[in-house]
């Protein structure tokens, strides 16, 4: 199991990817997306019909976030993330057009862990409840698609050493898992 602090820039390439381990601490930097539940569905429906997405999705990372509005002064409000398991269903056409990276809270479907391992990806939990502080990693943040969904519109998001904690790794760690594990042995 992991825990070493690394410094990681977007997007994500295999080679990246295969240097994480689960219970890695992250900074995570560069472009990273923002699309949760009705995001994902139009993103589905345009990759089935083979349309171009709004963003280039090879190597990207999707975090799970639907944002508040940005106060005077600030590039957006409270970011926190959402929870992951809602988004599964779409994982496999987000793989299919090149995502690489996710990030949200909780624990993910088997059938998302087994692509996570098949497509050499990486998903990253971020601190649940850290809305605020999440939200001062986050430098830029410009509305690229569906505006019509307010929070939940697509977003592109400029971040400077977010952090995050890797929970599923390309070689089938679960930091989840792991801490289940660690926990019932010390009973």
């Amino acid at each position: 199991m992991g825990n070493i602090k690394k410094n990681i820039n977007t997007p994500l390439t295999e080679n990246i990817i295969k240097t994480l381990k689960a219970g890695d601490e992250i900074l995570l930097s560069g472009i990273i997306y923002t699309a949760r539940d009705m995001a994902h569905a139009r993103l589905q429906d345009m990759i089935q019909k083979g349309e171009q997405l709004p963003f280039d999705a090879a190597g990207s990372v999707i975090y799970y976030v639907g944002p508040s509005p940005a106060p005077v002064g600030r590039v957006i409000g409270s970011a926190g993330p959402t929870s992951s398991y809602r988004m599964d269903p779409f994982v496999p056409s987000m793989f299919k057009a090149g995502m690489l990276g996710m990030i949200g809270k909780g624990s993910r479907s088997a059938e998302v862990k087994e692509l996570i391992v098949g497509k050499c990806g990486v998903y990253f939990g971020a601190t649940g409840g850290a809305a605020a502080l999440l939200s001062g990693s986050i430098v830029e943040a410009e509305v690229i698609a569906f505006d019509d969904l307010g929070p939940e519109a697509l977003r592109k998001l400029r971040v400077k050493n977010m952090p995050v904690i890797v929970i599923n790794d390309c070689y089938g760690g679960d930091l989840y898992l792991e801490g289940i594990r660690k926990y019932s042995e010390e009973l």
